[in-house]
This record gives C-alpha cells, sequence and structure tokens, in this order.
C-alpha cells in the first residue's frame, strides 16, 4: 500500500522485483495484512517450517494517518494482530520481530531540557539521557499522533502475546529507519527524500524547530542485523529502542549541509514555522539494553556513510526520474 499512501514514487516494486531476480527463493505475496483469513492462508502454507516473523508492515507517517485515521489503525494494529494470531496458531515457538516506533512515547520528549546549537539542539552531557532515551520513559500523558497510538497499540499487543501466550516476540522502537533502498517520500523517509530532492533541484520544507530537530538514523543492514541477533537469542516480549544512538543522528540542518556536499548542489529548501503534530524536537536511543542482551552486534554505519549509499545507489535513476 506504500504507494497508495504516498504516490508511485514511494513504490517498493522496483525492490521486490530485484530481488526477485536476485534471490530464487524469495516469494513475493501480494497481500493486505488486514485480510485475517489471507494472512492465516499463507501462514498455514509455510507451516511448521516457519523459522521466523519480522513485521515490518505499516502506514509510517504520522501527518498521513489524520488524513485517514480507519485506515492508519487498521493497517498498523488490525494488521499486527492478525499476523500475531497466525503465528500463534501455525509456529508459536517461532521469533516475532515486530518494527515499533519511537512515536510510542508521544511528545513527551520535547519537555526535556534542550541546549540550542549553532546547527542543532542537544542535550546537556550531564543529562542522564545524554547517551539516549531508555524504554523507561513514559508513553503516558503526551501527544503521539493518530500513527504513534496506532502503533502503540500494536506495540502492546506484540507484547502481550508475548507475555500471554509465552511467545518469542520483540518490539524494536525505531527512531528513523533508512539505507540506499530507501523509498523516501515528503511525508516518510527523511534522509532519502532529502537527497532525492537535492539531487533533482526538487523543493524542500523544513518544517518547524528552525531545522534544529534531531533525529538518530539507523542504516537497514545495522536493523537487520538486529533482528537476526533478536532471532539466533530470542526473549519473550522484548522492548528495546533502536535507531543510530549517539553515534549515527544529526540535525535538519546538518542533514542539508552533508546532501549538499555529497551531491555536490545546493537544496532548494524553505522553512515552515510550524512544526507536525507530535513531532519530536530531539531523539537519540538508548542502545545499551540491546547491545547488552547481544553482545555480539554494533551499529556499522555513520549519517555520511548512509548519505552517501542512498546517493550512489539513486543518483542515476532520480536524474533521470
Amino acid at each position: 500500500m506504500r504507494a497508495r499512501f504516498f504516490g508511485p514514487d514511494a513504490s517498493t516494486a522496483r525492490t521486490t522485483q530485484r530481488l526477485r531476480d536476485e534471490l530464487p527463493a524469495f516469494r513475493p505475496v501480494e497481500l493486505d495484512i488486514r485480510d485475517r483469513d489471507g494472512v492465516l492462508r499463507v501462514f498455514r502454507e509455510v507451516g511448521r517450517d516457519l523459522e521466523a516473523v519480522v513485521h515490518t508492515a505499516a502506514q509510517p507517517s504520522h501527518d498521513w494517518a489524520a488524513s485517514d485515521p480507519h485506515t492508519d489503525f487498521s493497517v498498523n494494529a488490525n494488521g499486527t494482530l492478525n499476523l500475531l494470531e497466525a503465528t500463534r496458531e501455525v509456529q508459536p515457538s517461532a521469533p516475532f520481530v515486530f518494527t515499533s516506533t519511537n512515536k510510542v512515547y508521544g511528545d513527551t520528549p520535547n519537555f526535556l531540557p534542550l541546549e540550542e546549537h549553532e546547527e542543532r539542539l542537544e542535550i546537556p552531557r550531564d543529562h542522564e539521557y545524554y547517551d539516549g532515551i531508555p524504554t523507561t520513559m513514559s508513553i503516558d500523558g503526551s501527544t503521539h499522533s493518530l500513527f504513534g497510538v496506532s502503533k502503540a497499540a500494536a506495540d502492546l499487543l506484540v507484547q502481550e502475546y508475548g507475555r500471554y501466550f509465552d511467545m518469542p516476540t520483540v518490539a524494536f522502537r525505531g527512531g528513523c529507519l533508512t539505507g540506499p533502498n530507501h523509498a523516501g517520500t515528503q511525508l516518510h523517509g527523511f534522509l532519502s527524500y532529502l537527497m532525492r530532492c537535492t539531487i533533482t533541484g526538487q523543493p524542500y520544507t523544513v518544517f518547524g524547530y528552525d531545522g534544529k530537530q534531531v533525529r538518530d538514523n539507523i542504516h537497514s543492514a545495522d536493523l537487520v542485523a538486529a533482528f537476526e541477533a533478536f532471532a539466533k537469542a530470542p526473549r519473550t516480549a522484548a522492548v528495546y529502542n533502536l535507531g543510530g544512538g549517539r553515534a549515527c543522528n544529526c540535525s535538519m540542518l546538518e542533514a542539508i549541509r552533508m546532501c549538499e556536499e555529497i551531491a555536490g548542489r545546493k537544496l532548494d529548501w524553505t522553512y515552515s514555522e510550524q512544526n507536525r503534530i507530535g513531532d519530536h524536537r530531539w531523539w537519540i536511543s538508548d542502545l545499551s539494553a540491546f547491545e547488552r542482551d547481544h553482545p555480539d552486534w554494533s551499529l556499522r554505519y555513520s549519517v555520511e556513510d548512509i548519505l552517501r549509499q542512498i546517493h550512489d545507489a539513486n543518483v542515476e535513476h532520480w536524474a533521470t526520474a
């Protein structure tokens, strides 16, 4: 549904076709995860051979969610329920990996005592969250956006199936998940879309916070490595914040500067005072809990690495699109 959410440029069809061409064992299935019977049918076809479930399907934009709350909630919450139930019926011992979001914390991070620097907002070095925000931050009493609420419902479902049915489940509360295959669009996938606009000359709008809002970014390869690490050593009802952490984060202004340096051209951007509802001023994930439980895993890519890969993998396609 990604093309329906964000338009044809955001379609993942190109990646699906590449996987089909390169991996003989890859079998794409055209299926809406809201189709309970269809999901169960696919799981039953696999049966006891099911080794793991990696659930990354979602409506991923909090701006889009407000335009169609029913679709957003039914995809994010009910779709997750369908996948959990199918897993429980067919192979409850299979690790269930779910990509949640840091938006489950709502706008609570916005009340942190941030300092304003030249290109970014930053938390004081002596603050307990300097190395990142942990999962102990409350998800209550805050403005989440409707997207944050639908993902929080799914997040809690994943935890509950772990505890109630003793299933190996994990909710990874992600920061910005990105990489060279990201089909970025204005409403989702800011590093990819930012580089695309820099390459093509398409105008870009920065929303609020003077462009100094900070996000941590994790390369898709580092993310998948975390999935694999959990599948090899699963736990019951695990929850982790997972993003780029202290090693891989940037502000909007810093990201624009890096895109311009890598692409060798200026970005045509404007500024809007109106920030997005529930948007974070500063987010860096505390990775220590996952690193402690899975010590063989570590981040390998920096923000600059990610942006260079996005540029090199897409520059020819975007320049002629």
